[in-house]
């Protein structure tokens, strides 16, 4: 269903206007207590497609990972140029904009016994804190949202926050199958109460964050493989299971990529990216990627080379891209890759491959395109079979072509070296990044001995 994004705002001002210190979010003021759980949920998921599926820190990501650049003199941020400043903005829409809201929602449909909106509040903290603690590693979570006024609370090692994940899932999957309390409709922009599918998305999740660990320290990757696959039985496993935000393509209601694009922005696609696409002749091409104005052809600006007439550069797509384009906070492609990815783990590649095919071809039909034509059936006998030696490599490259944009490729990309990225040129950093800074404001306010962090350091699940 169609929104408008207006509502977006309405959290923002709630927020914004209360918390002066990035982590002082242990009570609002300027939220009401009595605001009905159905005022707060709509707003709530459209700051989280506009903040975080969506927001400046998948930008940066997307840099990272040489999908797009800003048409600007280097150095800019897509060679690494950054300081913990520029993480301040990305840290407030998590941590007040979202997860402080969250917080709220979760706490008050589980006082007045409306367990499926706890539920929703919980499977969308899951989200957003499992998107943060990949960005930053150790994050405040278990001291940072108790009510209590604590301005400095503990930062929670990574380990821990990922098994508050599944605990968060677990807790939420059983409200979410609740008969009691009231059922969202049309202020569930995602799913208009259709428990199933929150279910679905719950289950889903589990499974990204249980191969995430494949080769974290201590953890046996068959056995993260096994839980994956034993998640994904209850996971989403067609399109229509999509989790995702519905514009309307108005000055109130616009796509965030769009806005990223286009609204007197400098942002265009790469040409790693773009020529990928073109090398393979995949069929996504035009839906993904927009014809550069002056010459009427699939071109990305070189990293590196600087800035030039933003005319002469491709920018996303009709299907990504477009002002009333979809923001997919989970789609059901990741779940059919990461079945493919478990199931190569535990069994080898030719027991993968049918799931794998299923999910690529299911990505084709979900752009619009017959997998009947001769370009599909041309493509898919390259890309659509796998091989002993490429197995994994090309899971994942097709699985970030089918979740463009998504925060969620950076992560694959630090776990398994894939797609391969090649360092681009800067005097200040020596190796690709490996996480974000721990923003400027927050080391001011609770300052921490692991805020030393470095670009180049790397993450505990991070191998």
């Amino acid at each position: 269903m169609k929104r408008p994004f207006i509502i977006t705002s309405l959290l923002a001002v709630l927020t914004l206007s209360a918390c002066n210190k990035f982590l002082d979010v242990n009570s609002n003021p300027n939220v009401p207590s009595d605001v009905s759980e159905s005022l707060l949920l709509a707003p709530l998921e459209a700051s989280v497609s506009q903040y975080i599926a969506a927001g400046n820190a998948a930008t940066l990501v997307n840099q990272w990972m040489q999908n797009c650049v800003p048409n600007q003199p280097m150095p800019n941020t897509a060679n690494y140029m950054v300081t913990s400043s520029n993480f301040d903005d990305f840290w407030n829409s998590y941590y007040v904009i979202v997860l402080n809201n969250l917080s709220i929602l979760d706490k008050q449909a589980t006082a007045n016994g409306n367990p499926k909106y706890a539920g929703i509040a919980k499977v969308l903290t899951a989200y957003t804190i499992g998107t943060a603690t990949d960005l930053w590693g150790d994050i405040p979570y278990s001291e940072a949202f108790t009510g209590t006024g604590n301005t400095t609370p503990v930062y929670d090692k990574q380990e821990d926050i990922y098994k508050s994940i599944q605990s968060l899932l677990d807790e939420a999957i059983t409200q979410l199958r609740s008969d009691e309390g009231k059922t969202p409709g049309s202020d569930d922009y995602y799913f208009a109460g259709d428990m199933s599918k929150w279910v679905k998305v719950a289950y889903t999740l589990k499974a990204r964050y249980y191969m995430h660990l494949t080769e974290a320290p201590g953890y046996d990757a068959k056995t993260q493989a096994n839980l994956a696959l034993a998640a994904l039985s209850n996971g989403m496993s067609s399109n229509d299971d999509d989790c995702a935000f519905t514009y309307n393509g108005t000055s109130t209601s616009s796509n965030a990529w769009y806005l990223h694009f286009y609204n007197t922005s400098t942002l265009v696609l790469s040409s790693h990216y773009v020529d990928s696409l073109v090398k393979y002749a995949d069929p996504r091409l035009p839906y993904l990627v927009s014809k550069a104005e002056n010459t009427g052809q699939y071109n990305g600006n070189v990293i590196g080379t600087g800035a030039g007439a933003l005319q002469d550069f491709s920018v996303a797509g009709s299907f990504y891209g477009g002002i009333a384009s979809k923001v997919y906070i989970l789609n059901t492609a990741e779940a059919l890759f990461l079945k493919a990815e478990a199931t190569y783990i535990t069994s080898d590649y030719t027991a993968a491959q049918p799931i794998f095919r299923e999910a690529v071809t299911g990505n084709l039909v979900k752009l619009g395109i017959d997998t009947n034509s001769v370009s599909a059936k041309t493509f898919l006998s390259k890309r659509g079979v796998l091989q002993a030696n490429n197995a994994l490599q090309l899971i994942i490259e097709e699985k970030a072509t089918a979740n463009f944009l998504s925060i969620e490729n950076y992560t694959d990309w630090r776990r398994t070296g894939y797609p391969a990225l090649k360092m681009i040129p800067n005097n200040t950093v020596t190796n690709l990044p490996r996480r974000f800074l721990y923003p400027l404001n927050e080391i001011t306010a609770n300052p921490r001995a692991l805020q030393t962090a470095k670009l180049t350091d790397k993450v505990w699940w991070d191998s």
